[in-house]
């Protein structure tokens, strides 16, 4: 938020105007935005390692010591679970590698989940927590505010619309003019002068705007309003699903995300399918249910990585659905089998998905820091710590600057029609992400009655 009276000498003539009322959106945004941003740089930069921290806090439940035999038949597992806490089973984690436990979620009398872990050589239980319980899940919801209901849930839609309008109006507001050179890619003066920090706030912002719209852009897939639509439209179209998904498949109404917990930003809302080979013959005989062990033959038979999640059938239609999503997309996998007769009612992989889902699962991959590895983490962690800061400079330049008593709103345009443009080209943002756009007519209208209206009356007065 520089000083525009500075730039406005330095810019071309009649660009004052347009200048103050660029200046205006930046300061708005960057007063509802800035909080929310550093509690999403703070969350998200720990999600980035919520492997390794899980892994590390949880060890003595994932972790097992290797033994020369082979593993368990899973449904010897299940039986050690089932002995150990006496309720219902509906859902697999596989061991990801040989040292790694299987965790298997049971649905309890009380109506919760819980994840029991369970050596895969010996099937003895090591524990057990609720299930979705650990530390990083935590942040998660944290990150997208769903911890705490879904009006909080809309702020963050909203902030991410946000973000986006700060860093276009802020590469505004950099942009060289003259013959200015500070501030530009250079910072001047001392951090006890407000130029320093406007000169950081800029510069650092020029190198991870980008970063920035990137993140807010792709955190939208998994907003309450926006992404639910975007969701609908990746999965009714075949630039989303692979021809045939839906056809020929008799499907449930359980949503996949229900299935597994955590599934592929274009497949969580799908339904899954449901079993049709359970009809009895001529002679009224019943098939009967292959297994969970005949289940998993089959999925490694076809393919799938190790570390998969297999839900179990849920009554006489339900099927066994196994699925993966691990750092490396081509690897990405859901198969759902018929429990009679074992048949693969849907195998899809991340090549079969269209170009729109392939587009947004490698957007999200990369969100979540997997995409490209540790390089990926690191990447998006020092992007965190630079948006951190420029929350931070953000405010100091807004204290420094502020007169007393005042909210210190930048001055208004003197061609007033310079704001009403720049609200209009702002306001086409507000149609692609419509809750973001409810928000600026909301700010608008505050602006205008408060602050706006009465300089004016002030002035012609």
């Amino acid at each position: 938020m520089p000083n525009a009276s500075v730039h406005a000498k330095n810019a071309p003539k009649g660009t004052s105007s347009l200048y103050r009322a660029v200046w205006r959106w930046h300061f708005y945004a960057g007063l509802f935005v800035l909080p929310f941003m550093i509690l999403l740089a703070v969350t998200g930069a720990a999600y980035l390692f919520r492997d390794e921290i899980d892994d590390w806090v949880y060890s003595d439940l994932k972790f097992v010591n290797v033994l020369d035999v082979p593993p368990l038949p899973i449904s010897t597992q299940v039986d050690a679970v089932r002995y150990f806490v006496g309720d219902k089973p509906v859902k697999i984690i596989t061991p990801a590698s040989p040292d790694r436990s299987t965790e298997i979620v049971i649905a309890t009398s009380g109506g919760d989940r819980r994840s029991v872990y369970v050596d895969p050589y010996t099937g003895l239980v090591q524990g057990s927590m609720p299930d979705r319980g650990t530390i990083m899940w935590l942040v998660r919801r944290i990150h997208s505010l769903a911890e705490f209901g879904t009006i909080a849930n809309y702020l963050i839609e909203i902030a991410a619309g946000w973000s986006i309008l700060l860093v276009a109006t802020g590469t505004y507001l950099w942009w060289p003019r003259g013959d200015q050179t500070g501030g530009v890619l250079t910072v001047r003066d001392t951090p006890a002068r407000r130029r320093w920090w406007r000169d950081a706030h800029a510069v650092t912002g020029i190198f991870v705007g980008f970063f920035i719209v990137f993140l807010a852009a792709t955190g939208m897939f998994w907003s309450v309003f926006w992404g639910k639509y975007a969701n609908e439209f990746a999965n009714g179209t075949p630039s989303g699903y692979p021809s045939g998904v839906r056809v020929d498949v008799p499907l449930s109404t359980v949503p996949m995300i229900d299935a597994f917990g955590e599934t592929g930003w274009t497949t969580e809302n799908a339904p899954i399918p449901m079993s049709v080979d359970g009809i009895a013959n001529a002679g009224g005989v019943k098939p009967t249910p292959i297994g969970i062990d005949a289940a998993v033959t089959k999925f490694e038979e076809l393919g799938i990585a190790p570390g998969y999640a297999i839900s179990l059938p849920g009554g006489e239609t339900g099927v066994y659905s196994a699925s993966i999503y691990p750092d490396d997309l081509s690897q990405q996998r859901v198969i759902h089998l018929d429990q009679y007769s074992g048949r693969p009612l849907i195998n899809m992989g991340y090549q079969d998905y269209g170009i729109f889902g392939r587009i947004m699962e490698w957007s999200i991959n990369v969100h979540l820091g997997q995409e490209y590895g540790v390089i990926n983490q690191i990447v998006l962690m020092i992007v965190c710590a630079a948006i951190v800061f420029m929350a931070v400079s953000g405010g100091v330049m807004w204290w420094k600057r502020r007169p007393a008593g005042s909210l210190g709103v930048p001055p208004l345009p003197r061609r007033t029609k310079s704001l009403v443009g720049v609200t209009a080209i702002l306001a086409i943002g507000g149609i692609i992400y419509p809750v973001v756009g409810a928000s600026m007519l909301v700010i608008w209208l505050l602006d205008w009655l408060f602050v706006a209206r009465p300089a004016r009356a002030l002035r012609a007065a």
